[in-house]
């Protein structure tokens, strides 16, 4: 089939390309860098120039290629992670997801595309008792950013899941890690740590959703085929933070993370970090087993 991706060089798209070709599809993935589109093509995809938020460019290229699959990865996400980057750059974020994947479904519909499929989150469910499914709601009543980013997301789902002129697909990703992600031995994240500055707050109950980016971008490519819906792509092991940090200490051989009091976070970080460190909650990869098989390696740094 023809796909066109729309993040295609970016941590997940550059495996997700990969996964693509290895199937037999003809691959399209959108830039506007030369130097990406010579990424691209080494890669064995063709490079499609346009600038997102332009609606005239971004119709007219989806005309020309004319694309089966609409794949859209599209974010705006710092390289360095640290909670005033994701500040900073929350703005341009959500402008490029919105308006850019909002020009991005116009033209897939107008043009006959069969399916969209669409980037969304497994980190912020409202909090309870259990994993959440597909079902749960978002979180939108939490702390600012958070409670922000979830009415997008939802916002985002509801166009294309609700779209009635294309098949919609809503892949719901854990926090990423491996390479070319924050959680990676040569990622920002694990320098924090390194540093001492990524400290466990309060009791670190917060349950965190992880995927590794290869299993993420299998699934992208798996989710060609599945029914229409919302999936929940992350790990077997939904691990507190109180888990996972000192393990990935560990596993970068660094020091182990300095605990603090949810005060002095929400003094020091702010409140949606303590959000993240004390409320988030696990989340269940039945459907996307069920559905298309996705089998997520075992999360290496709780071996």
């Amino acid at each position: 089939m023809k796909i066109l991706v729309a993040g295609a060089t970016g941590a997940i798209g550059r495996p997700m390309i990969d996964y693509l070709i290895k199937d037999g599809h003809d691959v399209y993935g959108v830039t506007h860098s030369e130097e990406r589109a010579l990424a691209l093509a080494a890669r064995g995809a063709k490079s499609v120039r346009l600038n997102i938020l332009e609606r005239d460019s971004v119709f007219t290229s989806v005309a020309d290629v004319h694309p089966d699959i609409v794949i859209d990865m599209l974010t705006s996400l710092p390289k360095e992670y640290t909670p005033e980057s994701m500040q900073k750059a929350a703005e341009i974020d959500a402008k490029v997801r919105r308006e850019g994947g909002a020009n991005l479904l116009g033209a897939a519909e107008k043009y006959g595309a069969k399916r969209y499929i669409v980037q969304s989150s497994a980190f912020w469910y409202e909090p309870g008792q259990g994993q959440a499914d597909e079902f749960t709601p978002f979180a939108f009543e939490s702390t600012p950013g958070i409670s922000q980013g979830a009415k997008l997301y939802e916002e985002i789902e509801r166009r294309v899941l609700q779209s009635g002129k294309i098949e919609g697909v809503a892949l719901r990703f854990g926090f990423f890690y491996g390479p070319g992600t924050w959680f990676h031995p040569d990622g920002s994240n694990a320098e924090r740590i390194r540093k001492q500055e990524f400290p466990i707050i309060g009791k670190g109950q917060g349950v965190w959703n992880f995927v590794h980016i290869e299993d993420a971008a299998k699934a992208i490519a798996s989710s060609i085929y599945c029914s229409p819906g919302a999936y929940n792509i992350v790990n077997n092991h939904p691990t507190t933070m109180n888990e996972w940090l000192p393990a990935f200490a560990r596993y970068l051989r660094a020091p182990q993370p300095p605990f603090i009091s949810e005060e002095e976070g929400l003094r020091t970080l702010g409140a949606d970090t303590v959000y993240y460190a004390t409320k988030l909650r696990a989340a269940s990869n039945a459907k996307a087993k069920r559905e298309f098989n996705f089998e997520p390696r075992t999360f290496e740094w709780m071996l």
